[in-house]
């Protein structure tokens, strides 16, 4: 079978993810090495949306919770542009369950919709982003609408934490004066989604300053994992953070806290790893001179004579087990990378210090326009994972199950440009947004997700597979 066969098997034609990998113990299945796109695990094939904006399984079905330019239901202002990083968070009132969503918007300086402004939630008056918070009933209806953060930049991931609050990352290493912000930015805000007051808007300034992306928390011992998304060489770091005050709590990270960045002994760029299952021993882990960066990013100073680990476009984060995973989305060699790849999961143990490759997304597919770039994460209530897609062309949340297969769960089917044609009289591909901030209620009947552009927050419920 060629793999465009299997692609449209599968509801995945014009995606193109190559998947291999060694599963680890998270996915409770054997260690074993998979290839291909299996069909098996998956809920059939996609089928399309006569509304143009979801296409999905068959018996799965969505709603539009939230569409950027409407009116914010706190009567705030319009919802805003570039849906971005997710979490849902239980609640209650009286006997009534809820559901608490946090949003990010990865507004910069010329961002199309703006967060507004809200007295006590605002960190720099001249920031476009921040965070929403949705509340919704035991039925999913949305109950309020409302400003948790603003005045912040270009927040893209982020993560929840064990004592449910939500920690929203600064993708910019921007500084005042530059742009119009009067405040530095690239920090990490907590927000709260009962009460977003209570939380305010404080930068989390000894967790670092540097292009943050996302965020896990180790409940056993308090540690905060940080991914770097640089976009230049020398590429981003992962980094923990060791709080003064581990118990957690909200606030608790205002207290201060110590933080390092990962070394791996003799690889001083993951993208040179290309083996599933490859694992490291002694990791190690260095004091960051200046966390602040004061007069130099951080991935630039100086970390002794046996340097530091880099890797291209660290991204999702998340804690699964005892151990911590974080993703690479895409490596190329052209942009300076030791070697290429689409896409690699990795896994850190704390108890053990080894560092293993997980899964590796590529090669490079045959069909027009390959599928790339694994971006937000997160582990499904049935098993395995979801994974965002954030490449070229058709944007597609895909499932990966615990033996190792690779599904197509979801298409965006809103086309934020059209297919043209070039000077030279070829024809040019339509584009569409990319999905992120994918999470489930804590249920796990309810998968939500974001398309990042036009920005849509949509609710998907259907015959999810119990394990």
């Amino acid at each position: 079978m060629t793999r465009r066969q299997a692609l449209a098997r599968t509801g995945a034609l014009g995606a193109g993810i190559a998947f291999t990998g060694a599963l680890s113990e998270l996915f409770a299945g054997t260690a074993a090495a998979q290839s291909g796109l299996g069909h098996s695990g998956g809920y059939g094939p996609l089928i399309p949306d006569p509304n143009g904006l979801l296409d999905l399984p068959k018996g799965f079905r969505y709603q539009v919770l939230s569409r950027e330019g409407d009116p914010l239901r706190s009567g705030e202002g319009q919802v805003p542009s570039n849906h971005d990083g997710m979490s849902a968070f239980p609640g209650r009132h009286g006997s009534a369950r809820l559901v608490h969503l946090v949003r990010n918007h990865e507004n910069r300086h010329n961002g199309r919709i703006p967060v507004p402004t809200v007295k006590g939630l605002t960190y720099d008056p001249m920031g476009k982003g921040g965070c929403t918070a949705l509340t919704l009933d035991a039925r999913g209806k949305v109950l309020s609408e409302r400003v948790a953060l603003a005045g912040t930049a270009v927040n893209c991931a982020g993560g929840p934490t064990p004592w449910g609050t939500w920690l929203t990352c600064e993708e910019t290493e921007d500084q005042a004066g530059t742009n119009g912000y009067t405040k530095d930015h690239g920090f990490v805000f907590e927000v709260d989604p009962t009460n977003p007051h209570r939380s305010g808007a404080v930068p989390l300034t000894a967790m670092g300053r540097f292009q943050h992306e996302a965020i896990a928390v180790d409940p056993h011992r308090g540690i905060v994992y940080e991914t770097e998304d640089a976009f230049e060489k020398p590429f981003g770091l992962f980094y923990r953070f060791l709080p003064d005050k581990p118990k957690g709590g909200l606030g608790s990270l205002r207290a201060g806290g110590h933080l390092q960045a990962m070394r791996v002994p003799g690889v001083p760029d993951l993208s040179s790893v290309q083996d599933p299952g490859a694992c490291f021993e002694r990791i190690e882990w260095v004091d960051v001179p200046d966390p602040l960066a004061a007069q130099t990013p951080i991935r630039h100073q100086d970390f002794g004579p046996h340097g530091i680990t880099h890797a291209q476009k660290l991204e999702g984060c998340y804690w699964g087990g005892r151990c911590v995973y974080f993703v690479s989305s895409f490596a190329r060699s052209a942009d300076g990378s030791a070697a290429d790849h689409y896409g690699q999961i990795w896994r850190y143990d704390p108890d053990h210090h080894t560092l293993t490759l997980v899964i590796v997304f590529g090669p490079a597919t045959d069909i027009q326009l390959p599928g790339e770039s694994p971006d937000n994460i997160c582990l499904a209530p049935t098993g395995g994972l979801m994974v965002c897609e954030d490449g070229n062309g058709t944007q597609h949340i895909y499932g990966v199950t615990r033996q190792g297969h690779v599904y197509a769960m979801a298409r965006n089917a809103q086309a934020i440009t059209s297919a043209a044609t070039s000077a030279g009289g070829t024809p040019t591909a339509p584009e569409w947004g990319e999905f992120a901030g994918v999470t489930f209620s804590p249920d796990g009947d309810t998968m939500y997700v974001n398309c990042y552009t036009p920005g849509t927050t949509f609710a998907v419920t259907g015959p999810w597979r119990r394990t």
